[in-house]
C-alpha cells in the first residue's frame, strides 16, 4: 500500500477527548474515528490489524473443535424475558419496536439465540459434545463508554458456547477454552494473566477472565506472588485478620455526641476501626438491606448483589433510613426488626465491638456476634486489599491494574432449562443441556496490545497483529536514483509476501520519521543518497534505538530473519 493513497490521516496533536494512550494512538495514527459516544469506525489501517486478531481466533477455535455459524444481531425480545436476563442486562439492553410493534433486542450476546437453536438441532447424547462459535457484532448501552475501544456500545466479539452432557464434558470443553485462549494471545504476543471472575449479567458458576496488565486497565487484579492466586477485586477474597478483644463483656452505652463516621467514633473512643462495626444501608430492587461490616473493610457491592440476587442494587439515602425508623449515624443491627440483615464474616474475626446503639448521639460498648444480634445472612462481601493474606496459602496480596481482553464461564443447566433444550441420556431419560460461555471483544484486544506496546513516539505493534510489517521509507524521492531503487524495492517485496507500507510522500525525512514511530510498523527500511553510496538500505526495528546498515541485495534475506 502507497502512503500517498491510504486512507487515513496521522495528527501531532493529542486529541482533548481521548484519555488513553490506546485511543489517543489510535486517533493519532489515523485509525479510528469517533461516529457517537462508544461507536467508532475502523479505518483501513486498524481493520487490518483486527482482520488478523480474527485469523487467529478463527484458526485456534477451529484446531480446539469449534464450528462457526452466523447468528442474527436482531433477537426477539421474548427470548430475554423468557430467560429473566432482559431485567438482568437493565438498561444495558438495546431495544427496538418493529413496524408490527413487536418488541426486538439488539444483541449484548447470544446465549438465548444459540441456546434455542441447539434445542431445535440436538436430540441425544449422541449429538453431545459441541463446541459453536461466531465473530459477530454486539451492542450494549453502556452507561459511560470510555478508553476509545476499550469500553464501547458496538464491538466485535468472538463468542462460542459449549454443550456438553455432564459436568465432566464441561469442565473438558472449558479446559480446552482456556488453553486455546492462552495460544491465542501467544500468537497475539500479548501476555494475558488468568484471573477468577464474577459472572456478572451472563451468570453462571465458575468463571475466568484473561486480563492483560496496563495501568490504564479499568479493573484491579489482586493476588498473590507465592501460590499464583489472581482474581478480579470483584470476585476476590482474604483471608481477614483477627483483632482479638478478650473475653465477651456486658454492653455498655456510651455518648457520642455529633459523632457519625467510623472514623470519628473510633478516634472518640480511642480503639481502631476493626474493632468497629459498620452499618451500610442498600436499596435491592425497593428493599431496604442491613449490611454489618468490621469498620475498617468496604462492602463489595458484586459480592452483595449476587448474594441478594437482585437486579438493581443501591446506597439507600438517608430519608430511606430514617423512614425506616433507624437512627442514621448510630445504627447497629442490634434489636432491628422487619429488615434483612446481611453480614460480613468479619464480624466474627473479634470480640467486644464498638456499634451504634440505635439511638441518636450513643453507641455501644462490647457488642459481640452471636450473642447480642443475629443475621439473616452471614457471608463474604467484603472488598479484598493489597496488603491481606492469601486465601490459598497466606502470603500478602497485591494490587495490579488490568484490561479484559477475555472472558469464559461454566453456565450450566439455567438457560437450557428455561428455553427447554434437553437432550435424551443413553437410559432414554431427558435431561438438560449443560452450557459454557466463552468471549472475547476484538477491539479490545486491539486496544490493549497498544496500551502494552508503546513508547513517547507511538504504537510499536507485536509482528504477528501489525497492519503491515515493514514500513519503506525513501528519502529525498526528488533524487532519481533513490525513487527508482525504492520503487523497485517495493515492487521486489510485495512479490515475496511481504506487506509494505510504502512512504512515497514527498514530505522531508522528520515527517516520514515520525509516522513511521507513530504507525508502529515493525520494520523501518530507509532509502537514501547516504546509503545507496554504500549500495545498501538501513533497516531498523521499531522497538529498537540503533539502525543496521544492509546490502541492498541481502535485504530480503535480513527482513525474514527479524520477522
Amino acid at each position: 500500500m502507497r502512503m500517498s493513497r491510504l486512507f487515513g490521516k496521522t495528527q501531532r496533536e493529542v486529541p482533548a477527548e481521548a484519555d488513553t494512550v490506546s485511543h489517543q494512538l489510535l486517533i493519532r495514527a489515523g485509525m479510528i474515528h469517533q461516529e457517537a459516544t462508544g461507536v467508532y469506525s475502523y479505518l483501513p489501517l486498524a481493520w487490518r490489524v483486527l482482520r488478523k486478531i480474527e485469523s487467529i481466533i478463527r484458526d485456534e477455535m477451529n484446531k480446539a473443535g469449534g464450528q462457526e455459524l452466523s447468528m442474527p444481531v436482531l433477537q426477539p425480545l421474548e427470548l430475554w424475558q423468557e430467560t429473566g436476563r432482559d431485567q438482568a442486562f437493565g438498561k444495558g439492553l438495546f431495544v427496538l419496536t418493529d413496524r408490527r410493534d413487536r418488541k426486538l433486542a439488539l444483541g449484548p450476546t447470544h446465549e438465548e439465540i444459540i441456546t434455542q437453536l441447539v434445542g431445535h438441532n440436538v436430540q441425544s447424547y449422541r449429538d453431545l459434545p459441541l463446541l459453536l462459535y461466531q465473530i459477530q457484532t454486539k451492542f450494549r448501552d453502556e452507561p459511560r463508554p470510555r478508553a476509545g475501544l476499550i469500553r464501547v456500545r458496538e464491538f466485535t466479539m468472538k463468542d462460542l458456547y459449549s454443550f456438553d452432557a455432564d459436568e465432566a464434558g464441561l469442565d473438558r470443553s472449558y479446559q480446552l477454552m482456556i488453553e486455546a485462549y492462552q495460544n491465542i494471545y501467544a500468537r497475539c504476543e500479548l501476555p494475558a494473566l488468568l484471573v477468577e471472575a464474577d459472572s456478572g449479567a451472563i451468570g453462571g458458576k465458575d468463571s475466568h477472565e484473561f486480563m492483560v496488565i496496563a495501568e490504564s486497565g479499568e479493573d484491579e487484579i489482586i493476588g498473590c506472588d507465592k501460590c499464583h492466586y489472581a482474581a478480579n477485586v470483584e470476585k476476590a477474597q482474604s483471608t481477614k485478620s483477627k483483632v482479638g478483644g478478650g473475653d465477651p463483656l456486658p454492653p455498655e452505652e456510651v455518648s457520642t455526641p455529633g459523632l457519625g463516621t467510623i472514623e470519628e467514633v473510633a478516634s472518640f473512643l480511642k480503639v481502631p476501626a476493626s474493632q468497629t462495626l459498620k452499618a451500610v444501608f442498600y436499596m435491592a430492587d425497593g428493599e431496604l438491606v442491613f449490611v454489618s461490616i468490621r469498620g475498617d473493610i468496604e462492602v463489595n457491592e458484586v459480592k452483595l448483589k449476587n448474594l441478594l440476587r437482585c437486579v438493581e442494587l443501591r446506597l439507600a439515602s438517608e430519608e430511606e433510613v430514617i423512614k425506616a425508623g433507624i437512627a442514621a449515624g448510630a445504627a447497629s443491627p442490634i434489636g432491628i426488626k422487619g429488615i434483612k440483615i446481611i453480614a460480613d464474616d468479619s464480624i466474627t474475626t473479634g470480640t467486644n465491638f464498638v456499634a451504634g446503639a440505635n439511638k441518636p448521639d450513643t453507641h455501644l460498648r462490647n457488642v459481640n456476634y452471636p450473642r447480642d444480634f443475629k443475621a439473616d445472612i452471614m457471608a463474604d462481601i467484603a472488598n479484598a486489599h493489597a496488603g491481606d493474606s492469601c486465601p490459598s496459602c497466606g502470603a500478602k496480596l497485591s494490587s495490579t491494574h488490568g484490561i479484559e481482553v477475555g472472558h469464559i464461564f461454566k453456565l450450566g443447566t439455567f438457560l437450557s432449562e428455561k428455553l427447554n433444550a434437553p437432550y435424551i441420556d443413553a437410559k432414554g431419560e431427558a435431561r438438560p443441556i449443560i452450557m459454557g460461555c466463552y468471549g472475547i471483544g476484538l477491539g479490545r484486544l486491539l486496544a490493549a496490545a497498544i496500551e502494552q506496546n508503546h513508547d513517547d513516539k507511538g504504537i510499536i505493534w507485536p509482528v504477528p497483529i501489525a497492519p503491515y510489517q515493514v514500513y519503506l521509507c525513501p528519502l529525498y524521492r526528488e533524487n532519481s536514483k533513490v525513487a527508482e531503487v525504492a520503487e523497485k524495492v517495493y515492487a521486489e517485496l510485495e512479490a515475496k509476501e511481504f506487506e509494505v507500507l510504502f512512504d512515497d510522500r514527498e514530505e522531508s525525512p522528520g515527517v516520514k520519521f515520525n509516522d513511521a514511530d507513530l504507525l508502529g510498523i515493525p520494520l523501518r527500511v530507509t532509502i537514501s543518497p547516504r546509503t545507496l553510496e554504500k549500495n545498501s538500505v538501513e533497516i531498523k526495528q521499531r522497538a529498537e534505538k540503533e539502525a543496521q546498515l544492509v546490502p541492498l541485495a541481502e535485504v530480503k534475506t535480513r527482513l525474514r530473519e527479524l520477522l
